[in-house]
């Protein structure tokens, strides 16, 4: 991946782009097609994203975390998903799973957890969806009953990434108040990773089922009040999608860039393919789709970091940067002909990647219901 021409608030956060750009080529590209091909987790590759202080960006430095406007830490993603989307997929998840705690949990909670959630070590997971319940989130039907010292969780979460890989989970369920999350360790009995989907792209992203048997969580682990976790799920999904719009625009770039050169260095006759208008205008198409995204995404972060309302900004991000996405990494497996359908060329992986950012943390039909409620 080219580097992007980026203009940065700070000379720490531009050095911190020079440090993810150093990681992401040298630890990242060279492994990411083996990886997919094998359908294996990048278990230390996020240990290495921990241990250069990654996995912990946009959170309080008094907590452990980096102390990084969103602005920064969505650049960041961008950087990774031009890689390897799995990798910047699973960062963004585990900023979701942090948030809770981060936002809604009591200070007790704070100094107790979020420094192994964000010392580098510890993977999070988020469960929400479940079989019957994906876009209609409030009709949930897992369940924690009051036990005494806590609280007895039975039911089915589906489309969990990290399952069977994350070391806590954020478990949102009804309790005779509402709905309500809980913070449970991996291994809290009864909490049972089913096997792993098969799916199109993102095959080294775990993703499954996570069946609750009656697991016992004890009463310190509600995070926020009893019957307040829709509100924390909602406002968890306003970053997250911001997440996803940015590995959307990085894959786009992965992809544009490769077809560039492609286009150059592809002969047809007499001359690059990129000197004719049928190939070189679907390309700057390309690059321009591109850059809306991108100024899209960081016009919502901006409103983030300054405290303002941006969920209707963070639904037309997610919105515009997976469809650009989907849009791009089609025309690039298109710029190289039969070549870009074979998987000796990456963009047919791209492709295959882009179609469930169109999906996850809320599908963009989802998006554009937001966006209409908000006019």
């Amino acid at each position: 991946m080219k580097p992007v021409e980026r203009v940065l608030p700070t000379e720490e956060a531009a050095d911190l782009i020079g440090l993810v750009r150093e990681i992401a080529d040298g630890e990242l590209a060279p492994r990411v097609d083996d990886f997919e091909a094998r359908a294996q987790f990048p278990r230390e590759q996020f240990r290495l994203l921990g241990r250069a202080g990654l996995l912990g960006l946009p959170f309080d430095v008094e907590h452990g975390g980096g102390g990084q406007p969103y602005e920064v830490y969505l650049q960041v993603l961008e950087e990774l998903a031009g890689r390897w989307l799995a990798v910047a997929e699973g960062v963004s998840v585990h900023s979701l799973a942090c948030y809770p705690t981060a936002a809604f949990g009591t200070e007790t909670q704070r100094k107790r957890h979020l420094p192994d959630m964000l010392g580098g070590e510890l993977l999070g997971a988020y469960c929400l969806s479940e079989p019957q319940s994906g876009s209609d989130a409030a009709s949930l039907t897992t369940r924690a009953e009051p036990d005494g010292d806590g609280y007895t969780v039975r039911g089915t979460k589906a489309w969990i990434t990290h399952a069977g890989k994350a070391d806590f989970y954020n478990v949102f369920c009804r309790t005779p108040e509402g709905i309500s999350c809980l913070l449970l360790d991996a291994g809290t009995p009864g909490l049972q990773p089913q096997a792993p989907e098969r799916t199109m792209g993102l095959r080294s992203s775990t993703v499954a089922q996570i069946v609750l048997d009656g697991a016992h969580v004890p009463a310190d682990r509600l995070l926020g009040e009893p019957g307040g976790g829709f509100k924390i799920a909602l406002n968890a999904l306003d970053g997250g999608r911001l997440g996803i719009a940015a590995c959307a625009v990085g894959l786009a770039q992965a992809a544009l860039d490769y077809a560039v050169d492609y286009a150059k260095d592809r002969q047809q006759f007499g001359r690059s393919i990129l000197e004719f208008q049928g190939v070189g205008f679907m390309l700057a198409d390309m690059a321009t789709q591109i850059a809306a995204a991108r100024a899209l995404y960081l016009s919502a972060a901006r409103l983030r970091d300054a405290g303002r309302p941006h969920s209707a900004e963070a639904a037309k991000a997610k919105l515009f940067c997976t469809d650009t996405a989907m849009r791009v990494t089609t025309d690039a497996v298109q710029v190289l002909g039969g070549a870009g359908y074979v998987s000796d060329h990456p963009v047919e992986r791209y492709m295959r990647e882009a179609k469930v950012l169109q999906i996850f943390e809320g599908t963009n039909q989802i998006q554009r219901l937001v966006i209409a409620r908000s006019l």
